[in-house]
């Protein structure tokens, strides 16, 4: 029986596993390659494939195939594959399916699974990779933020123990990510994380089609058809830009002249953003550029030059990627999935290895809940959000606060849950991600304890209680489904009397 750590990408996905000797490797698809494109395509009524042949149907016929859809995890959007319409849950799933086909075909029986998240993925999208992984009856009990994998296979990596402040730059082909962690031998801490979950790769890659797209018809007074420069062209010829400043591309028979700088001047916006985050996040771990002993890259975005340009510049210092970008964060998750696991089910060598980690994750976001304001004479004021659980707080955890009723006779508290991406007492500025009622008896003076209970587990997602003390009655939720469209949650409730 062995474990897997997954990396569900957003362009590509890999799946490693823990070898004998305690060390992690990844497992090569069926086309003997160390990545699969996360792509999906129908190859006959009602069969799917994924993989490399997707990715190019995808490119040259995009109602046929369906990708980057882990951008919408958690989300209402669905994708046409022919006259099929599938969420980006089912397709996740056919990807983590392959995956699974392909570590059994070399390792065998799997006896548990750990899958990678972008550290900014709410609990809708956390709650939805889990219901993937689920429906093809793949064992995850955990789940793991991409930057923090990252870090766990990089101190576990090195060849001597690392001790200090590090940064792990995550920046794949959909999301970035970047965390502050304090290492001590295999000890991982994380201290402060930030992401965007639609920055990367693919945006790149458009923005290198638009400008060939405008260079064709500042060229011929035409435009181009999308089928002439499909997005995947735009990812090959990104590449090229990342060896050679200047490259030249056939289009409709007619060369196009395109210089690195040309690309640079485009994506320059989104590396401005992630610079500003970089900047903000060693901030909120309350150090300086010059505390970071070392920064890690993970990602295959991190090989552009204007890339790794900027994180020398944010850092003060030349990042490290001693290992393949694009592996690193499924090295980690095998890992951790060792880590968390049945440790009867691993071999002396392999526990020796594994008994050495130590890991401390943190809160991805602020989340509180509305009151009612009292000032110093005791009379009440505007509605303010009290923050219950901090961004970067370590969990898992649970966190109780007390509240009281407001005036005699109050028959029902308006319950709230809301996040925020930093503390923020103005209720205009929060976002509400729950909210509903809870009763209570009539008659009573105002006053009265009512108790609000956040928990917080190791994969991030959150379970909420609101009770009245007085009565025991109690209203419990847990926070699984948020539709980014309307921004209201499909919440599991119950009440207990």
């Amino acid at each position: 029986m062995s474990f897997i750590g997954i990396d569900l990408g957003t362009t590509f996905s890999a799946v490693a596993t823990i070898d004998k000797t305690g060390r992690p490797v990844i497992i090569h698809n069926s086309d003997g390659e160390n990545i699969t494109p996360s792509c999906v395509t129908e190859i006959e009524d009602g069969k799917f494939e994924v993989g490399e042949y997707a990715r190019k149907t995808w490119g040259n016929a995009p109602d046929e195939a369906a990708a980057r859809f882990k951008r919408n995890m958690g989300t209402d959007n669905d994708f046409a594959i022919n006259s099929k319409s599938l969420t980006p849950t089912e397709l996740s799933a056919l990807v983590i399916q392959k995956l699974v086909q392909d570590a059994k075909r070399e390792v065998g029986d799997i006896s548990e699974a750990v899958i990678t998240v972008p550290a900014n993925f709410a609990n809708d999208a956390r709650d939805a990779t889990m219901a993937a992984a689920n429906s093809v009856n793949l064992n995850v009990k955990y789940i793991i933020n991409e930057p923090t994998a990252a870090a766990l296979y990089y101190a576990f990596k090195n060849g001597e123990d690392l001790h200090g402040n590090y940064a792990v730059y995550d920046l794949g082909g959909g999301t970035f990510d970047v965390s502050i962690i304090r290492v001590d031998g295999q000890d991982i801490e994380v201290l402060a994380s930030n992401g965007v979950s639609k920055l990367g790769g693919d945006d790149f890659d458009k923005a290198l089609r638009d400008i060939i797209f405008t260079k064709y018809k500042e060229l011929t007074g035409e435009d181009l058809d999308e089928d002439d420069f499909t997005i995947n062209d735009a990812e090959d010829e990104k590449k090229s830009l990342s060896k050679r400043k200047k490259i030249t591309v056939k289009v409709n028979r007619k060369l196009i002249d395109l210089s690195r700088e040309d690309f640079e001047e485009v994506i320059s916006t989104y590396v401005t953003q992630t610079e500003m985050l970089c900047e903000s996040t060693i901030d909120e771990a309350g150090l300086v550029p010059s505390d970071i002993r070392a920064v890690f890259l993970a990602g295959g975005s991190t090989r552009i030059p204007i890339v790794h340009k900027s994180i020398e510049r944010v850092f003060e210092q030349e990042p490290i990627s001693s290992v393949n970008v694009d592996e690193v964060v499924a090295l980690g998750a095998a890992l951790y999935a060792a880590y968390k696991g049945d440790r009867e089910k691993l071999s002396v060598t392999q526990k020796n290895a594994i008994e050495k980690i130590k890991l401390k994750e943190v809160a991805s976001h602020c989340f509180g809940t509305i009151s009612i304001g009292i000032n110093e004479n005791r009379e009440q004021e505007r509605l303010i959000n009290s923050i219950i659980i901090n961004k970067n707080e370590k969990i898992p955890f649970s966190k109780t606060k007390s509240f009281f009723t407001a005036y005699d006779g109050q028959e029902v508290i308006s319950c709230k849950v809301t996040q925020c991406t930093a503390p923020e007492s103005d209720p205009r500025f929060v976002n509400i991600i729950w909210e509903g009622d809870l009763s209570l008896p009539a008659d009573r003076p105002e006053g009265q304890e009512i108790q609000i209970t956040y928990s917080y587990d190791d994969n991030q997602m959150m379970k909420c209680s609101f009770k009245d003390m007085e009565t025991g009655r109690e209203t419990q939720i847990e926070i699984s489904t948020l539709s980014e469209q309307e921004n209201i949650n499909n919440i599991e409730r119950f009440t207990v009397e």
